[in-house]
């Protein structure tokens, strides 16, 4: 028989509905009865607790008793009191070794080679903009190329229009225009990205000459730059990037996929509408993927960094040295002063969905989110958009918002994203593919469409953790491959190209 609760830690004073139970069901397996009914994934107090005392999931303190909580009643917003208070960081106290697999051992997936050896999973024609002035141009060359018209290049993906609102009407020097500049950059440089054209108005802040020199971009056969106040307005710049797009087509077409060792894949790591479940299933089934993929000499990028807000001192602990949790911290450090004061995730409260998926605070979500990198070292950590270069787990600082998470960590280099969710999602990003992974087998089969995996299984007793990990491996490698997603057999991900909007506007 089923048990019809999880317990996830003996130490824990709570424990996990896994199903909606009803009040007065008696819980062999705790000794207790049920005071009222509980939802599926919500938290049921495993004994009394009075007020003010610990309340520990994951043998974690998650809160505090905001009353006295009886034995088998829910603790929810109602009884559970957010409080951030003091963590030990200690620094690299639970870093320990990879043992990395040697050459020969590792896993391959099909790829596509680069000629300065990076590997892409997928191939694309990227029309990016300096600012929101070349919009339409971008979109009108990008449309010209339709799938009937990409029938005679079956290699490469698509031709795809990345738009942003912003690179005019803002500072012209700083962190934001810097991180905009880069952001365009690391998309233009993703392996992804078989070739790519930048068009600018001309008159916008965000400058096209002075961004290329900045960021070290030249043209070749693979970039080109186009100016709609040279060329002669907006016809005449959509009749020109068609051309140059004709031009790179037979260029970009010219790959073939080939075996490439597992070390090649870098992996954007992704939560959004998170649920009781999502740290018991799909967070930590993922980090063992993850496991697989650093034994195997790859990477990954976990991000989100107010999402990590309570349970960073997991991560200091796992950091390679004192200087890279540090900078961790630092990067923390700006988004608590950043948003004191306001009504924001950090500061205690998780998303609306959240909170109706069973979790009560952003300390709770938290300790779910960190399962996605699994165990291996924190290797380094960097800010939003800059080049990944070390293999292993990375963490890159980006707001909570999934679309400018994403956008973050794809200019740093990631080739393929793992998205979980509780609540559903139908979040995709071109230009790389993106496996959603869905928490509890319900919502996995209300959204079958948009679900790749369903995690549910380990809360269903289908599955363990490790079993699931393999599985996640497997689809990742085969994604690599070219096998494609639910996001991209639906065509979503254009519109998710979202550089992060931070600074001063006029």
């Amino acid at each position: 028989m089923k048990r019809s609760v999880i317990r996830l830690e003996k130490e824990d004073n709570v424990v996990i509905a896994r199903h909606d139970l009803e009040k007065g069901l008696f819980l062999e397996e705790e000794g207790f009865s049920l005071l009222e009914d509980i939802p599926a994934g919500y938290k049921i107090a495993a004994r009394d607790l009075k007020k003010g005392e610990e309340i520990r999931k994951y043998d974690t303190v998650i809160g505090y008793a905001s009353c006295d909580i009886k034995q088998g009643e829910m603790i929810h917003n109602h009884n559970d009191e957010f409080d951030a208070r003091g963590v030990d960081y200690a620094y690299g106290a639970d870093c320990r070794p990879v043992d990395l697999l040697p050459p020969e051992q590792r896993r391959t997936f099909l790829g596509i080679r680069r000629e300065d050896g990076r590997v892409a999973t997928r191939n694309y024609i990227g029309i990016l903009v300096c600012s929101n002035c070349a919009a339409t141009v971008a979109r009108k060359i990008s449309e010209h190329f339709d799938a009937k018209y990409l029938e005679r290049y079956p290699n490469v993906d698509g031709v795809v229009p990345f738009i942003t609102e912003l690179g005019c009407g803002m500072e012209q020097s700083g962190e934001p225009l810097a991180l905009l500049q880069r952001t365009l950059a690391g998309y233009i440089r993703n392996p992804n990205m078989g070739a790519s054209i930048l068009v600018a108005l001309g008159c916008e802040r965000n400058n096209i000459d002075k961004l290329m020199e900045a960021q070290g971009l030249t043209e070749d056969e693979h970039f080109k730059r186009m100016v709609i106040q040279e060329v002669g307005g907006t016809k005449a710049s959509i009749d020109l990037g068609i051309r140059m797009v004709e031009e790179m087509l037979p260029l970009v077409n010219d790959v073939e996929r080939e075996p490439c060792s597992a070390e090649h894949l870098l992996v954007a790591l992704e939560c959004g509408g998170s649920d009781g479940f999502s740290g018991l299933s799909a967070n930590p089934g993922l980090g063992k993927a993850m496991d697989i993929l650093v034994k195997n000499g790859g990477g990954c990028i976990h991000s989100e960094t107010t999402e990590i807000f309570g349970a960073e001192h997991i991560l200091t602990r796992r950091a390679v040295s004192e200087e890279v949790g540090k900078k961790l911290v630092a990067r923390l450090d700006w988004w608590l002063e950043h948003t004191a004061g306001r009504d924001c995730q950090i500061n205690g409260k998780v998303s609306p969905g959240n909170n109706k998926g069973g979790l009560t605070n952003v300390l709770e979500k938290s300790l779910g989110g960190v399962k996605k990198s699994g165990t291996t070292p924190l290797v380094e950590v960097y800010e939003y958009g800059y080049p990944v270069t070390t293999p292993g787990v990375c963490f890159m600082d980006t707001p909570g918002y999934d679309p400018i998470a994403s956008t973050g960590q794809i200019a740093g280099g990631a080739n393929l994203l793992c998205f979980t969710t509780g609540r559903g999602s139908c979040f995709g990003s071109v230009m790389v593919p993106v496996i959603k992974l869905a928490s509890n087998t319900p919502l996995y089969q209300h959204m079958e469409g948009d679900m790749d995996i369903n995690c549910g299984t380990v809360i269903d007793g289908e599955q363990d953790l490790e079993q699931l990990g393999e599985q996640i491996f497997e689809e990742i490698l085969a994604v690599a491959s070219g096998k494609r997603t639910k996001s991209e057999e639906l065509g979503v991900g254009e519109s998710e190209f979202t550089p992060w909007p931070i600074g001063v506007f006029a």
